[in-house]
């Protein structure tokens, strides 16, 4: 049978904190507030922490901490994790990030489909998909690339059977109950609803990626006026 947590040997500096079996939403805070306590117990031997669904990656300097002094470490901090006591700083609500989006067929084709798909109007889709405060569970695929949910299980959409080739930055998308917004252009298998102008990965910025975990983001409705007006690219995608 598994145990949960337990620490599991991710390399010579590093140890992966498995603390749920399932992906749930209320695991983000107990994630982000093992991410805390890691940052105040490892101090300048922790080189960086990659909080997911259900884990937490944490990389420490070799020249500072030998593995099993690590390990010690996040016995000891999981030995303090309460659950039921994290609140406040530690919740895992981060600040409120507004994305507004432009929800138009030529750069989300998939937003007629999906919404006759679930029968639904496009305004009715468009209300639901702005209307939920999302989380974000992770960054990956590519840099900057926030995995986000829960959408409205109205909205529920399986990716596509055959990726596109290519999806525009920008791209706001569904897949099964996630929601996300493509950073950089990439091929990409879910369903295209919208752009943002928002430019949500840059290497010159002192935090590169516009969204981190743990942040709760709004979707905004605009018009091609106001997408423009914010730097939006309006190029069609294309389906090829």
């Amino acid at each position: 049978m598994n145990v949960y947590p337990r620490i599991e040997n991710a390399g010579v500096s590093a140890w992966l904190v498995r603390l749920f079996d399932r992906i749930d939403e209320n695991n983000l805070a107990s994630v982000m507030a093992l991410c805390r306590k890691c940052e105040e117990a490892f101090g300048s031997a922790l080189v960086d922490l990659v909080p997911s669904y259900t884990t937490l990656l944490v990389q420490y300097d070799p020249r500072l901490l030998r593995p099993e002094q690590a390990r010690l470490k996040l016995q000891e901090l999981l030995a303090q994790l309460s659950p039921a006591g994290v609140s406040g700083a530690e919740s895992g609500a981060g600040p409120l990030r507004e994305l507004p989006v432009w929800y138009e067929p030529t750069v989300g084709p998939d937003l007629l489909p999906l919404a006759e798909k679930n029968a639904l109007s496009v305004e009715e889709l468009i209300e639901l998909h702005a209307g939920t405060v999302y989380q974000v569970f992770a960054l990956g695929f590519a840099p900057g690339f926030a995995f986000m949910g829960s959408v409205d299980p109205r909205l529920e959409a399986p990716r596509l059977a055959t990726p596109r080739p290519k999806v525009y930055a920008g791209s706001v998308a569904i897949a099964g109950l996630q929601t996300a917004a493509y950073p950089s252009p990439s091929p990409g298998g879910w369903n295209l609803l919208g752009r943002t102008p928002v430019v949500l990965f840059d290497h010159f910025r002192e935090q590169m990626s516009y969204l981190q975990v743990g942040d709760r983001v709004q979707m905004v409705p605009v018009n091609k006026q106001e997408f423009l007006r914010l730097g939006g690219d309006p190029t069609p995608q294309e389906d090829s």
